[in-house]
């Protein structure tokens, strides 16, 4: 199951961020911050590629009968558009993972959470964003479960910043990404139905943008909040 969850102009934003980014980290701005957030700066190009080309794979885990399923349009949702796929004779719909909105974002936070023994407050963090996406979420037709962009971000944030000024960059990142996949899709599955989605995919259509925004977030975090100088190359 291969789509791509946005339309074509808001995937170009984000394939723009994510060149403008690995730019930053060639040119040895942002290489220090990544490493800041628990990620060697020689993995982040592969990181953040996997995650951006991961956005295209849905694994299907399940499905859910559909009384009427949509097809082959673009759904608008707080200024966002969402692809849905073209289907034929499709009288379901199916429960997947997204390779690059949830898999990925989800071992990488449960990595970095044991690496830097976030035990504690990133559990904290992943409840208070959890609660506020899932409030936020709300069921689209034809899509699935959505919420507002720049939600997860912005309050990914300040609870990271709340939370531990210190470990900022990597709890934004694990509350970020943990938090919206829990409190937006997670939780929200049982209002699927009925929606007329052909694929109802976690962290994608619907909440990729947010999650892919929130690892940019952290690394902003990383440059704002450390005050020491990466040592020359």
């Amino acid at each position: 199951m291969h789509y791509f969850p946005l339309a074509l102009p808001f995937l170009l934003v984000l394939l723009f961020l994510f060149a403008f980014l690995i730019l930053l980290i060639e040119i040895g701005i942002l290489g220090y911050a990544y490493e800041r957030i628990g990620v060697h700066r020689r993995y982040v190009f592969l990181l953040l590629f996997l995650s951006f080309i991961g956005s295209y794979v849905n694994i299907p885990v399940a499905e859910l009968p559909a009384q009427e399923v949509h097809s082959g349009k673009v759904v608008t949702f707080y200024g966002m558009r969402y692809v849905i796929p073209m289907v034929v004779d499709w009288p379901k719909t199916v429960i997947a993972v997204n390779l690059g909105g949830a898999v990925i974002p989800a071992f990488l936070s449960l990595y970095l959470m044991a690496k830097k023994r976030l035990f504690g407050r990133g559990l904290l963090g992943v409840a208070v964003v959890a609660a506020v996406s899932h409030f936020m979420a709300h069921p689209v037709p034809g899509v699935g479960i959505a919420e507002p962009t720049f939600i997860p971000p912005l309050v990914t944030a300040a609870v990271a910043l709340l939370i531990s000024r210190e470990y900022a960059p990597p709890l934004a990142y694990i509350s970020g990404s943990l938090g919206t996949l829990i409190g937006a899709d997670l939780l929200n599955l049982g209002k699927v139905r009925g929606l007329g989605a052909p694929v109802a995919s976690i962290g994608g259509a619907g909440t990729f943008d947010g999650i892919f925004l929130t690892g940019i977030v952290a690394v902003l975090l990383a440059s704002i909040v450390t005050r020491k100088k990466p040592s020359p190359s």
